[in-house]
Formats: C-alpha cells, structure tokens, sequence
C-alpha cells in the first residue's frame, strides 16, 4: 500500500535517524535526553478528513495549531499529506475556523500589516521574491485578509510558534502542497 493512500491508523518506522510518517516527509528523529523522550512529534499523527470537512469538494486543508501539523487530502482521497508547520506566536494573532484558498502565487512579495508595522516600525515597507521574503518561495491566500500558508527561508521557524498569524512551512513542503492544492480547495484551522 503507497503511503499516500493510506488512511489507517498511523505507521512510523525510524530509519537512520529520520522518522519517516504514512503520507509524509521524513522527519528528524529526536533522541533521548537523560532518560525521557523529547515528544516534539508526539501528536504528529495521521488523521482522517471525515471528522472535519462535509466532503473533500477541491481538496481539504486541516492545519492543527495545537501539533502544528497541515493535513491534505485530495479530492478523489488517493493523496493524503501531512506537514510540520509554524503557527502563530499567541492566540491573539491566532485565526480559527473554516476559510479557503483564494489566490496562489509563486514568488511573493511581502508587506507587513498595519499592526506587524505598529508592532515592529523598524521593518521595512516591502520585500520582493528572493532569499530574504518571509512568504518563501510560494504563498497561498486565505480568504482572511492577511493570512497565509507559506514558505520561509527561516527554517529554525517550523515546529514552533513563530508566525504573526499565517502558516509557515518548509519551502519543499509548501512547493509540493502548492502543485497538490488549488484556489478553492477548503481550509480549517483548529
């Protein structure tokens, strides 16, 4: 069975260090420290669509803030993907419930938001595409004004919180999600 259409419970394998997820990237594997298990991925855990979405109708994106995870499934259910992400730093800046994919681009550019520029007057007004664009190398557009799943350069980011409220994922994750997703595909966020 292709790891991509499995949609059981979840099989980890640890291999040469990496744990390696049904539908997923190959992740680090975290080693023990004094005898207790550091649990980063603890809840890093395939999940089914049907408790969240009505149908799959142009794909289904789960984003769980709590593990900090992205679920994909695709229409027709023969991909199902699963991402570490970065979530927002607090639960102010923090959005929730159900929204969609309006736009998609390849090479953002960036501008900060009123409050990120009231927050921090020090950043600049505006970064094109390039190395140093927050967005990364592909930027989906939520129907909430400001919010985004991208990619960052800033890999220290995934894992944690430390976004102004968008999604941030590794720039191949985030690449691979933007070829699978469309403008239409439905989001949730938990």
């Amino acid at each position: 069975m292709s790891a991509e259409h499995s949609h059981g419970p979840s099989r980890r394998a640890v291999l040469g260090g990496v744990v390696a997820f049904a539908g997923a990237a190959a992740l680090p594997a975290f080693a023990q420290v004094e005898g207790s298990v550091r649990n980063n991925i603890s809840s890093f855990r395939m999940l089914d669509w049907q408790p969240y979405f009505s149908n799959l109708a142009k794909g289904a994106i789960l984003v769980d803030t709590t593990s900090r995870a992205l679920h994909f499934w695709s229409e027709d259910q023969s991909v199902y993907k699963l991402y570490p992400t970065s979530v927002p730093l607090s639960d102010e800046l923090t959005r929730r419930g159900r929204t969609e994919i309006i736009k998609k681009v390849v090479g953002p550019d960036w501008r900060p938001t009123p409050t990120m520029k009231e927050r921090n007057p020090d950043w600049p007004d505006y970064i094109g595409p390039g190395p140093d664009n927050p967005l990364g190398t592909r930027a989906m557009w939520l129907s909430w004004t400001y919010y985004r799943i991208h990619g960052t350069h800033d890999t220290r980011k995934i894992g944690r919180k430390s976004s102004n409220g968008c999604i941030g994922m590794y720039n191949e994750h985030v690449e691979e999600l933007f070829d699978l997703a469309q403008v239409g595909t439905q989001v949730l966020l938990i």
